[in-house]
């Protein structure tokens, strides 16, 4: 704010403006809920004690050891740190290169197949602390490398981590 008025990035010509957007409101209705692409806390217990599935924390090597609970600043957190019992540590940001674009999908194969062990035949649950970061994976394993059978865990860790006795890793 400057004065009371929002300075913008012209995108144009690269120059800060004081010049308001034109916006159109517009509304938006929300379309059918699909849960077959999302995982609830029973399923995710399930994967965990049987591995008839794949778990894919996507989270910083230091939350997914317990080192720490969340990234620094995020109101959203677990009561315990560490992770679900069974899931293989493939942090998102692995997916992308320093540009933020995609890797390629032979990179992309490399990582989560040999190097991470996922296994392409079952089906998969990514989960992160609140769903966001686990979101980008899921679109990666199902859009990018073509798994079947993919779902977001969008309680995550958040909603794991302060389960009462509900089993966890650290390290």
């Amino acid at each position: 704010m400057n004065g009371g008025r929002v300075k913008w990035l012209n995108e144009k010509d690269k120059a800060l403006t004081t010049e308001l957007p034109n916006v159109t409101p517009v509304d938006y209705k929300v379309g059918e809920t699909h849960l077959e692409l999302r995982a609830m806390l029973p399923e995710v217990m399930e994967v965990s004690k049987t591995g008839k599935s794949n778990l894919v924390d996507v989270r910083s090597p230091d939350e997914f050891t317990g080192k720490v609970i969340a990234p620094p600043g995020m109101t959203e957190t677990a009561q315990r740190g560490g992770h679900v019992p069974g899931a293989k540590s493939v942090p998102w940001s692995t997916a992308v290169q320093p540009d933020g674009t995609f890797k390629s999908p032979d990179d992309l194969q490399s990582i989560y197949f040999q190097q991470k062990g996922v296994d392409p035949k079952k089906s998969t649950v990514a989960y992160c602390r609140i769903g966001e970061r686990s979101s980008h994976t899921w679109f990666v394993l199902k859009y990018l490398l073509g798994l079947d059978n993919v779902k977001n865990y969008d309680g995550s860790w958040t909603e794991y981590g302060n389960v009462v006795a509900a089993p966890i890793e650290k390290g």
